[in-house]
Parts: structure tokens; C-alpha cells; sequence
């Protein structure tokens, strides 16, 4: 089981200008992001003001919104992780500690700017003072002081941390045992709850990306950059008290036992979702190879239905729905669903399938492909482009500066076209905007995500855990940035709808209410007109 992750769009507000006036659609879209906050509903809160900052960059009041729903959501889903509470349960203060300068130290290594340290105390601070009131918190850190107590803890602790300088990282630990202890004295808290909080804060004050990594979170992680792990076969995303099925995988438990995309489900294990946030159903569909869990399927305008799903080893194809589009012409298609390290693999099946079947042009898919492994990207790239830079990367650090070029030998030389849209990200940009800059293939759809960053997974020495760290940016061969660019197509398709899943199959004859793909096929075929 995979869960939709949140997106954040990358910002460039400048703090010294004055916010905007807010559009009525920006305060239409703040008013409801604030009734989802008020029913605690984070991860829709979050959704809603990041496709917002999207087409509004410049409204300040929507990056305070994004920064402070993902607190709260990422309090939610640490608390929702068992690999969290046994964390908290099982490290003592010296180990908190420990693991918190772990933190600090592969910050200091390896981060793509120089770390403001301050700025991290402040953010570790706000998510200890958003975690107090936060019920997921209270339910593990117990609090049995008057409120009033708890107000006079927050002024003491700002008066700590906000007064305080901090030069280094040493003694940005020391202040954080300091706020540790004062909570322990005054609000009864576990130090370890304390330092984790700070921890996560100094992770996520870093950028959008950058991240702690509970162990489970960490795990999952690593079956993703795999391709592969034990459970249901799809992926979720909060939505109206429900949890939507995004996807279902070919072949999976989920897909035999009927279920698919667009369903919705209202109670996993006998809980409605309506009380479970998305990572807390997440857990209860985990569980061992070979163990069953109930659902509530509900389906389009059809009754709910109770299924028993088998959790099994998972395989996750990175490319999908190989077929011709156009048999006469010779036009194949597929989708690259993600990045991984089975990703080479898949294309070399998938291409090779195509071409017995008389490809003589492609039509590759990289809508809604939030990316995986540059690698990956790089080894795709290199199958279509037969000499020259496919991407390069520049980070603080020396070791982070590389030049990633094609070996030539087996390149596919056939016409292509590239299709992306605004989900199109990271190492989806990184492939489409080489294909773009050595003029190998035309590029259609809308502007993708503009993401341009590269994480490096750290697993850390206590408690499993670890942190996803940007580590540097990527440049195009020409040397063009993707943070907030992207990739702008050659030819842009307005879209105001998205396709219905399996609409490509009547695509052939060009009538089709997705757009970008009518318009990719119409360019396939003219160049094939002008060989």
C-alpha cells in the first residue's frame, strides 16, 4: 500500500515585501482551507493550498498555510507510525540526543546551503508549541497540568530558544536539552518526546523535501526506490471523511478482489476512515504476508461492499499500459509511472514489446510521475539520446557536483514524444528537459512541476531512522534550472479536466476528451509525415 504524498510547491516569497491583495478565489480557497483545519482534516488542508501556490507563487498568506498544515500532518503521520511510539517508549534523553546531532551532523555534511542553525532552533520550537494542542500528541505525551501552566511553559520556552544564539550545532543541542528539561520540570514530558519534535523541526525547517524519516517511513522508502513490498497494491489520499483509491497495481490482491481507481473507502478493519487520518489506515493495512484485511468499498453510485483483501508481495511496474495507439501508423505508447531500480528494466520490456509489435514511433507518458532515482532518469535518457550531457547537479559540498552523460551504444533513434503536466516532477524533468535540450523528441502538455532538487537518503545510527536531505540542484544539458521553471512544453494543450483512467485505449482515431494525449498522438504523427 502506497499513500499519496503531499506535494509541496516550491516558493519564492520575499519576506520584506508586502503580501498581495488576496483574490476571491485565494480567499475563497484560504476560507476552506480553514474549515478543513478546524476538523483537524491536515492532509486536504495541505493538498488544497499547495495546488493553490501553484497558480498564485507570490501570496505570502498561502506559504504560512502550506508550513503550518504540514506541521500539524507531520505530526499526524509520526504519531500514526508504531515505529515512532516505539522510538519514544524505548530511547532514553542521551540516545534523543544523540540521534537529534545525527541530524545535525548530516545536515552540516551534506545540505545544499549553509544551515542557518537558528532557524532550526525556531522551527524545532514550533513544532513542539503546534504538537502541545495537538490531540495525537496528548494522547501519547500525556499533559495533567492546569492550562495555565501549559501557557507559562510556552513563555518560559520562547524566552529560551527565541533569546538564545546559536553559533553552531553544538550548541543548538545544548539549547534543545535545555527546552527538554524545562518541559520535563514543568509540563511532566518525556525528554525523548521533547528532542523528537525538535528533531523532526530541524528536518522539515530545512526546505519542502527535505524530511525525518521515522523507521517504517524509511522502509517504505527503500520497497518504493525497489519497486516492490508486502500489501494491498494501492495507493490512497485523504478525501471527504473517505480515502480515495488512486491507484490500483496490475495483478495486486486489490485488483482481484475487484477493487479500482476512483473507489473510495469509508472503514478498513472495522474503523471508519472518517476517524483514521490517511497513515493511520496506511498502518492498519499493513500487516504480515499472508494475513487479510476487511473493507468498505464503496464504488461510484453502487451500495457498499464488505471485501477481504490477502496482503501478498507486491511488484510495482514502473511502466504501464504498453500498447499501440496507432497500429497503421506504427505509434506506440506507454506510461512511466516512476523512477525506480527496476525502471531500465521495464523500458527495455516495454520498448522491445513495442517494437516486435511494428513501433516506429512512441508516444512515453510522464503525466503525473512525481519521479524516484536521477539515476533512473539517466539511464532512460540514455536509451534515446546517443551522445552528450543528459543532466548535471551542483550542491555545497564538492562530491555533489556531477555531470551525468549518454554512453551512446543501443539508443533508440525512432520519433518521440514526451507528454507531462504539472504532477511531472524531479526526475521526470530531468528526462524531459534533456530530450528537450538535445531536440530528441517534442515535448506536450502543460508546464510540469519544477522541483529541480536532489535528495540523498541518510539512514541514521539510532532507533532505524533516517532523513531525506536536499543535497544539491539539477541543471538541464544546457545548463537551464528546473527549481520553480520546469519544463515548458513545445507544444501547450490546455486541459480543465484530467483523462478518465483507461480513456487512452480509444484514443486511436484521435477523438478523446484528453487532450494532451490527442494532441501528443497529432504530433507523432507528423513526424513521422516529415521523415
Amino acid at each position: 500500500m502506497r499513500v499519496a504524498p503531499a506535494q509541496s510547491a516550491p516558493l519564492e516569497v520575499a519576506p520584506s515585501q508586502a503580501a498581495p491583495t488576496l483574490t476571491t478565489d485565494v480567499n475563497n480557497i484560504v476560507s476552506s482551507g480553514a474549515k478543513l483545519e478546524d476538523q483537524r482534516r491536515w492532509g486536504e488542508a495541505l493538498s488544497l493550498y499547495e495546488d493553490a501556490v501553484r497558480t498564485n507563487p507570490s501570496i505570502t498568506q498561502l506559504a504560512q498555510r502550506i508550513d503550518l498544515a504540514k506541521i500539524h500532518y507531520d505530526l499526524g503521520r509520526r504519531y500514526a507510525d508504531g515505529s515512532f511510539r516505539r522510538s519514544i517508549a524505548q530511547l532514553d534523553e542521551a540516545q534523543a540526543l544523540d540521534l537529534y546531532a545525527e541530524v545535525l551532523s548530516k545536515v552540516y555534511a551534506h545540505y545544499v546551503q549553509e544551515p542557518d542553525w537558528k532557524h532550526l532552533l525556531d522551527r524545532g520550537t514550533l513544532d513542539l508549541d503546534i504538537a502541545l494542542n495537538e490531540p495525537t500528541f496528548a494522547s501519547s505525551n500525556p499533559i495533567q497540568v492546569p492550562s495555565e501552566t501549559v501557557n507559562d511553559f510556552r513563555r518560559r520556552l520562547h524566552n529560551l530558544t527565541d533569546n538564545h544564539a546559536v553559533r553552531d550545532r553544538d550548541e543548538l543541542r545544548d539549547v534543545v536539552a535545555s527546552a527538554a528539561h524545562l518541559a520535563r520540570a514543568e509540563l511532566g514530558l518525556s525528554p525523548t518526546s521533547v528532542i523528537l519534535e525538535y528533531t523532526a523541526g530541524a528536518a522539515g525547517g530545512l526546505d519542502e523535501y527535505t524530511t525525518f524519516l521515522t523507521a517504517d517511513q524509511l522502509n517504505d522508502l527503500y520497497s518504493q526506490i525497489e519497486g516492490n513490498f508486502v500489501g494491498l497494491g494501492v495507493e490512497l489520499k485523504a478525501a471527504e471523511n473517505a480515502l480515495l483509491i488512486v491507484n490500483v497495481i496490475h495483478g495486486s490482491p486489490a485488483e482481484r478482489a475487484g477493487i479500482k481507481a476512483g473507489d473510495r473507502l469509508t472503514a478498513v478493519a472495522g474503523k471508519s476512515t472518517r476517524e483514521l487520518t490517511t497513515d493511520q489506515a496506511a498502518e492498519l493495512l499493513q500487516g504480515e504476508e499472508g494475513s487479510s484485511v476487511e473493507l468498505l468499498d464503496v464504488s461510484g453510485g453502487e451500495p457498499a461492499r464488505r471485501v477481504v483483501v490477502r496482503r501478498e508481495h507486491v511488484d510495482v511496474p514502473s511502466v504501464d499500459d504498453v500498447k499501440m495507439l496507432d497500429q497503421e501508423s506504427g505509434i506506440g505508447y506507454l506510461k512511466l509511472t516512476c523512477f525506480q531500480k527496476t525502471t531500465s528494466r521495464d523500458m527495455d520490456a516495454a520498448l522491445w514489446k513495442l517494437y516486435r509489435q511494428g513501433m516506429k514511433s512512441l508516444v512515453m507518458d510522464l503525466r503525473g510521475n512525481p519521479g524516484g532515482l536521477l539515476t533512473a532518469a539517466v539511464d532512460v535518457g540514455d536509451k534515446f539520446i546517443d551522445q552528450g550531457n543528459i543532466v548535471s547537479t551542483k550542491g555545497r559540498s564538492p562530491q555533489e557536483n556531477y555531470v551525468y552523460t549518454a554512453r551512446a551504444a543501443g539508443a533508440w533513434r525512432m520519433p518521440l514524444v514526451v507528454l507531462i503536466d504539472g504532477d511531472s516532477a524531479s526526475a521526470s524533468e530531468i528526462f524531459a528537459g534533456a530530450i528537450r535540450d538535445h531536440h530528441r523528441g517534442v515535448i506536450v502538455g502543460v508546464k510540469s512541476y519544477g522541483k529541480g532538487s536532489v535528495q540523498g537518503i541518510f539512514p541514521l545510527n539510532i532507533a532505524g531512522a533516517g532523513i531525506r536531505l536536499t543535497t544539491a540542484k539539477f541543471y538541464s544539458p544546457n545548463g537551464l534550472p528546473f527549481v520553480h521553471v520546469g519544463v515548458l512544453p513545445d507544444i501547450v494543450v490546455r486541459q480543465t479536466a484530467k483523462p478518465i483512467t483507461g480513456e487512452v485505449a480509444t484514443i486511436a482515431g484521435g477523438n478523446s476528451s484528453d487532450a494532451i494525449l490527442s494532441a501528443g498522438l497529432r504530433a507523432a504523427r507528423q513526424q513521422l509525415a516529415q521523415q
